[in-house]
């Protein structure tokens, strides 16, 4: 039986209507809207009989993970089948031979399941006009993972173009954790007047549950207690069939499956590992071992994150803090992927504070307190290789482009400016390098925008794209198996001979050769675990009120959260020290250590925004007196440390911490130059100034880094008002430095009740950013012998 709404949705479909379907995971979303497709077509065939001859396109399904892409077209496949229709369903990824491709554009499928990078390079082609003649709708899974994100703004501009070609085209969205639904769908549908949200209310259950470590340190610190939990991690995997575990970043996936296998060593053939940097063939191999139930469970990162659906799947267990509600949503809805199935997620604290994260987050997935994700706004780097796209697939007019541009969400306010700066910038190369032919990638004749340069075009179609990282290393075996990928900056620190863990397995490295490092397997012995950049997310906003709300309800002797109850010594010794913070109230401690004077500050910010809110106020301190400050952060608060003997009452933290002047200063304090820099690489290979290569002869991250730096250099000294470089900046503002988030947190500041606190010892709050503060100071193994000391002398004082 339908639920009331996918009905609603075949009903909108047939009138005509674009939308937005939000419903919790596995609740049939994908047949909410493939279905009325199929039904459209079957409609129009003559009553007596159905074709059996297979249509040509319409339907194309843009998904935002290759991994989904085979997944979603066996799904897709499964219902067309079982209504005997003769329908051809295929996907188009990076992954597809050359072979399969070309034979697509000669005859592409009924239903082309792709991602948004290879709809781009379709455009760039001048006969898909023709090919996408019947298309009728567009269908993009995981809106809510693409939205505020540029590969979300390169789906918009490609819809645009798109419903240019058909303006009756029907674009509808997928999404199961979201907050701002409104915008989402306006992002999505862009400037078409018939649109619908339809929200499938169902009440899925979710139960979250944590394991809880029997000794609790009063004096957390940040991953210590992981490794402790790891038989009973164990043991709860033992409980279920199959168990997805969930890590934060690609390093702990890796630490997480050796520390598996080392208390359960039987588990070897059926322990998984699955992360982005893995071999494609590697991570294919554990995903059709989950689809079938073969596999005892796998430790995976956000690779594992999306609509991929892995029935056998019993629970899922989350390391360390989920950092945001719809991250935990998302992962809980891996197991229990059916209608009125219930998901399980058990939840594993790192440090001792994530066990009121996880309280936290049980109370705002129940009240459905779900992130917003704002869409970008008009990034210039993306227009431009969306320009040079349409230039390459039959060419385009000054005032049409404009106009169709301007109908996608993220571009209404374009200025006449920003799109007259960007075609210079396509044309001639903008101000800067006119004189460099290679720079001139798009031709104007009789007024039709176009490309001549079959080399242009080729090192365009091959750079097609948003996603950018640092450069990957292949690492193989001496007999040639392929591994995967790791990151440049860490290979290049190993000595040949050195061990590390990677793919699950300890390698040796040989030696280093043209972006290919030789490994084989080593016998025994200690070795590094990868470090990947993009490093650790921030603790959402929502989640944070949450996190607030929970220690607003223990300052008032309410514990009856399991988490709450295990860590209420802990947020004892912290109120009897110091306080507790209610949300209106705004905590400073200072602390005498050895180190000097230390203030500790409690915004409960998110680690982004308070590294800059740190920055801020010790900047603003060494303009009020001569000194030399030292900062440490985390998502709860940050920690200043001077040697100047100097007392700071709470009117002068009121001046610190106004929210004047917030950018400005932010821009003077910190070394924004060096961070727009190495933002700027980003910015430059998205607007194709940067080529990184022919596959299998890419350029390092050395040369692609000093090409960026160079460009940007230039620009800076020759031409100041580039707007790629004001996007650049503005990036890491609006990205890196969390500069709205910062200012929100200094304007309900400034209403707060301010309580300084003088205390004698580190509190439980502040212990954890001292340490934190140590790391830089010292090395890591004694760094860990030291925080531990402390902690052990800290737990005796407060005995």
């Amino acid at each position: 039986m339908p639920f009331p709404f996918q009905k609603k949705t075949w009903k909108a479909y047939q009138e005509g209507m674009s939308g937005l379907v939000h419903a919790p995971t596995g609740t049939g979303k994908t047949y909410a809207v493939w279905t009325p497709t199929l039904l459209e077509w079957m409609s129009e065939q003559p009553s007596e009989k159905v074709s059996r001859r297979a249509p040509r396109l319409r339907v194309l399904w843009l998904t935002p993970l290759r991994a989904l892409v085979e997944d979603t077209t066996r799904t897709l496949e499964e219902l067309s089948e079982g209504l005997e229709l003769p329908w051809t369903i295929q996907s188009r990824t990076g992954d597809t031979s050359g072979s399969v491709k070309a034979k697509q554009r000669k005859k592409y499928p009924s239903c082309l399941v792709t991602t948004p990078e290879s709809l781009s390079l379709l455009l760039s082609y001048p006969e898909t006009k023709e090919a996408f003649s019947d298309l009728r709708a567009v269908i993009v899974d995981e809106w809510h993972e693409l939205l505020a994100t540029k590969r979300g703004t390169q789906t918009e501009l490609c819809l645009t173009r798109l419903r240019k070609w058909n303006p009756n085209l029907k674009t509808w969205g997928l999404s199961a954790t979201l907050g701002n639904l409104d915008t989402a769908l306006s992002t999505l549908v862009g400037c078409h007047p018939n649109r619908v949200l339809i929200n499938g209310d169902l009440k899925k259950k979710f139960v979250v549950k944590t394991i809880i470590p029997k000794d609790m340190e009063k004096f957390p610190w940040a991953g210590h207690l992981g490794g402790k939990l790891v038989e009973e991690v164990a043991k709860q995997i033992e409980k279920a069939k199959t168990t997805l575990i969930f890590t934060n970043v690609r390093s702990q996936t890796e630490y997480w499956y050796r520390a598996l296998l080392s208390v359960r060593p039987t588990w070897e053939d059926h322990l998984g590992i699955h992360h982005g940097s893995l071999d494609r063939k590697d991570r294919t191999e554990v995903e059709d071992r989950l689809r079938t139930g073969s596999i005892k469970a796998v430790v995976c990162t956000s690779s594992l994150d999306l609509g991929v659906d892995f029935s056998p799947v019993e629970q899922v267990i989350q390391i360390g803090g989920p950092k945001g509600v719809a991250r935990l949503l998302q992962r809980a809805g891996r197991c229990g992927h059916q209608p009125g199935a219930v998901s399980r997620v058990f939840c594993v604290p790192t440090q001792a504070m994530e066990l009121v994260e996880y309280a936290a987050a049980r109370d705002a997935m129940e009240e459905r307190k779900i992130e917003q994700r704002e869409p970008l706004r008009a990034p210039l780097d993306l227009l431009a290789q969306h320009l040079i796209t349409l230039a390459l697939g039959g060419g385009f007019s000054d005032k049409e482009a404009f106009d169709e541009v301007r109908t996608a969400w993220s571009y209404r306010d374009l200025t006449d400016e920003e799109w007259g700066w960007t075609l210079d910038f396509v044309i001639r190369g903008g101000k800067t390098l006119r004189a460099y032919d290679q720079f001139k990638r798009v031709v104007v004749k009789n007024g039709t925008h176009c490309v001549e340069s079959k080399i242009i075009g080729r090192f365009h179609r091959m750079s097609i794209g948003t996603i950018t990282s640092d450069q990957a290393i292949t690492v193989k075996f001496k007999t040639g198996k392929t591994l995967g990928t790791i990151e440049e900056s860490f290979i290049s620190r190993l000595k040949p001979k050195s061990n590390f863990f990677f793919s699950g397995k300890l390698l040796k490295l040989e030696r280093i050769r043209d972006l290919t490092a030789i490994v084989s397997k080593a016998k025994s012995g200690p070795g590094t675990i990868p470090i990947w950049g993009g490093g650790k997310s921030p603790l959402s906003s929502e989640l944070s009120i949450a996190v607030r709300k929970k220690l607003m309800q223990a300052k008032s002797g309410n514990t009856k959260d399991p988490e709450m109850k295990a860590i209420a010594p802990t947020l004892s010794i912290q109120d009897k020290n110091s306080t507790l913070p209610t949300p209106d109230q705004f905590l400073i401690e200072k602390t005498r250590t050895k180190e000097g004077n230390n203030w500790f500050l409690f915004p409960f910010a998110g680690r982004l925004a308070n590294e800059g809110l740190a920055a801020l106020a010790s900047y603003r301190m060494s303009k009020m007196a001569p000194m030399t400050v030292s900062v440490s952060f985390n998502d709860y608060g940050f920690h200043l440390c001077s040697n100047e003997d100097i007392d700071i009452e709470i009117e002068q933290w009121r001046e610190l911490l106004t929210p004047k002047n917030v950018v400005d200063e932010l821009l003077n304090c910190m070394n924004l130059s060096e961070m727009a820099k190495r933002q700027f690489r980003e910015v430059a290979r998205v607007a194709g100034l940067i080529f990184q290569g022919y596959p299998g002869a890419q350029k390092s991250a050395r040369q692609v880094q000093a090409s960026g730096g160079l460009f940007f250099d230039v620009f800076t000294k020759y031409d100041p008002d580039n707007l790629l470089l004001t996007q650049a900046k503005r990036e890491v503002l609006e990205r890196q430095l969390e500069v709205q988030r910062i200012s929100q947190n200094l304007e309900a500041i400034k209403k707060q009740e301010f309580i300084l606190s003088k205390t004698h010892r580190l509190t439980p709050f502040a212990f954890p950013l001292w340490a934190e503060s140590l790391r830089t100071q010292v090395s890591s193994e004694s760094w860990g012998d030291r925080v531990r000391k402390m902690a052990k002398d800290l737990e005796k004082d407060n005995g």
